[in-house]
């Protein structure tokens, strides 16, 4: 579904600020693979999905969609292929727009638009089905801002959003660390319902080891923009959050040091 080939992503190039993001990144996933991915401050995950999306070009190498060699698209043309869901819970919907809107344009990702009413009983209907499945009770809401929405609502409408059109590949970048635990663990819920009930390929980046482990097929660990450790199946289920760190100090040669991440342990 995705293949990523020797990229490499340097920031600040030839300043006292240089920062080398990605170093000669490879990563292949199949169609169905839900991907978590983990690593220290400053370990490329961000930047990856960035790179992906198109939110930053490439210095060199190849990102190939489902079959389609995106590297020198910008971000708006990639949109057809990509769902995403931000770490901040404002980013991914329209604050002043009412529910049924801010779903509508989720819904016309990637399509041509024209003019006249664009939302119809039909669709309602299919809001509020999409809706319901959340448990959240917006189903009752669609006329409702979204500026109104608590965070955990929010994000779990973006989620919605993001999935509609059932993307090609779904990015997460830490979408449930804004939010307190309890709804942190709802909106990590509805993603594995989600994305297990309609096959869809994701990463998903994590500051939660243990959430790490415990979701997806697969596991990949970054550091100094590059994949270190790379399990998925059952070995990946065998794990342990104690494994992953001897794992992270054998690879990298140095002890992890994430605050966030150790006291998610």
């Amino acid at each position: 579904m995705i293949e990523i080939t020797h990229v490499s992503k340097t920031f600040n190039k030839g300043t006292v600020n240089e920062k080398r993001a990605l170093d000669n990144l490879n990563l292949k996933l199949n169609e169905g693979d839900f991907v978590t991915i983990i690593g220290g401050n400053g370990a490329g995950k961000s930047t990856m999905l960035n790179a992906i999306a198109g939110t930053y070009p490439v210095d060199c190498g190849k990102i190939v969609i489902d079959g389609n060699n995106v590297t020198m698209e910008p971000e708006h043309k990639r949109a057809k292929y990509i769902g995403r869901v931000f770490q901040d819970p404002m980013k991914g919907t329209c604050a002043g727009m009412q529910i049924e809107e801010n779903l509508a344009l989720a819904k016309r990702r990637g399509m041509r638009r024209g003019l006249g009413w664009q939302l119809n009983d039909v669709e309602r209907s299919l809001y509020r089905e999409q809706l319901a499945t959340l448990g959240l009770g917006l189903e009752t809401r669609l006329s409702d801002k979204v500026g109104l929405l608590s965070g955990g609502q929010r994000q779990a409408v973006t989620l919605l959003m993001a999935t509609l059109q059932k993307p090609k590949l779904l990015l997460l970048d830490e979408h449930t660390a804004a939010l307190d635990p309890a709804t942190a663990a709802k909106v990590l819920r509805l993603t594995r319902e989600i994305v297990e009930g309609h096959h869809l390929t994701a990463l998903m980046v994590t500051h939660n080891m243990k959430d790490a482990l415990t979701i997806g097929n697969r596991l990949i660990m970054m550091d100094h923009g590059t994949i270190i450790y790379d399990v998925s199946g059952e070995e990946k289920k065998r794990l342990t959050v104690e494994d992953l760190l001897v794992k992270f100090e054998e690879a990298s040669g140095v002890e992890f040091s994430n605050d966030r991440m150790m006291l998610s342990k």
